[in-house]
């Protein structure tokens, strides 16, 4: 009956239409329509009444940590301060063992720097180094200067080729930048870094001897040979002076004249070419027993810190003749042969440019 009915009012509607149509009509008259009533929900907002809180309706405060698990904080007792660059002197005692070398490469510093900071001590002779010696050690590459009455900065800067400003400027001086270089006012005796000096090394090495006047090395001790000797001359072609062939100290520098060559106590030296002996015997400079040899070429090779001497004054070798035992006389730290090889021509050379 429903569905009836809604048929019939939708035929009633297109009826109604038809009709407008034909009389002419635009719009319906008001009473034409049937009336529709639409039901609109309208929404009311819902007030929340407002809800007053004391001090008291808080909850009670809680001293316990939470249970809930988060990310901790690590902990540590320790304070981790930067590395600050050194600015002042500090002192390392030599111990056994120390080389130049090694102390140096402790404390980042080159080998002339040690020699330099400690002149009065070390005489620039590397092997002036023994154990319980307190060395100066820079902050950084450079000398160490002890003032002196009628210093000037001018001076002072020129010798160890520098500018004034950087003696100045090193915080270590405790210097105003703004003084007088020629009026310092540096009381004397105050010690200083010269921050990048550098200076020529004092000779330490005994005086070249050779069969024309081997007398001239009378200075370096009680080796020497007074006489004028002839005899084998060398081809200038040098054979290694030890059974073996690994350097185990110091190499040839400007402050090391030759090549120190490890071994063991009484190992054979030999004659690194035909020649004649120029000195025999106990040297000044920290030598030790020492063997010179003249190779009648302009060519001189030394032989130091032996324990025993096979040869003597005006004796004649040839290459390959054991002259001598390994040892540790005079300046030294361990057994071993320093080995120079002195031209006329040249000078000290590094020996290891010349031996096979």
């Amino acid at each position: 009956m429903m569905r009836l009915a809604g048929h019939l009012g939708l035929l009633a509607v297109i009826a109604v239409g038809v009709y407008a149509v034909r009389m002419g009509l635009d719009t319906l008259p008001v009473t034409a329509a049937p009336r529709v009533e639409t039901l609109e929900a309208t929404a009311q907002p819902t007030v929340t009444p407002e809800i007053q809180l004391g001090i008291d309706d808080l909850p009670a405060f809680n001293t316990e940590f939470s249970s809930v698990e988060g990310i901790a904080r690590s902990k540590s007792i320790h304070t981790v301060i930067p590395s600050r660059p050194r600015l002042s002197v500090i002192i390392h005692q030599v111990q056994k063992g120390d080389t130049l070398f090694g102390i140096a490469d402790q404390y980042g510093l080159k080998p002339e720097t040690i020699l330099w900071g400690n002149f009065e001590l070390l005489q620039d002779n590397p092997h002036n180094l023994t154990p319980g010696q307190d060395l100066n050690i820079l902050p950084v590459d450079g000398t160490y200067y002890q003032w002196h009455e009628g210093d000037g900065l001018l001076g002072v800067a020129d010798f160890f080729e520098v500018e004034v400003s950087d003696i100045l400027d090193w915080p270590g001086n405790d210097l105003d930048p703004r003084t007088d270089p020629a009026q310092p006012g540096i009381a004397a005796g105050t010690w200083l870094i010269i921050p990048g000096g550098q200076r020529e090394f004092q000779s330490w090495r005994a005086p070249a001897a050779t069969r024309a006047n081997p007398a001239i090395a009378s200075v370096s001790g009680p080796g020497a040979c007074g006489s004028i000797y002839d005899g084998p001359v060398g081809i200038s072609a040098f054979a290694w002076p030890t059974p073996g062939r690994s350097v185990s100290g110091y190499t040839f520098s400007d402050y090391h004249p030759g090549i120190d060559i490890g071994g063991a106590i009484g190992n054979a030296i030999f004659a690194a070419d035909s020649g004649v002996v120029v000195y025999a015997g106990w040297n000044y400079y920290g030598y030790g027993n020492l063997v010179i040899v003249d190779h009648g070429t302009g060519w001189q090779t030394l032989y130091a810190h032996l324990s025993t001497l096979n040869v003597g004054c005006g004796q004649a070798v040839f290459q390959g003749n054991v002259i001598g035992g390994m040892g540790c006389t005079g300046n030294c730290s361990g057994p071993h042969l320093h080995f120079e090889m002195r031209s006329d021509l040249y000078g000290r050379v590094n020996p290891l440019l010349y031996l096979p």
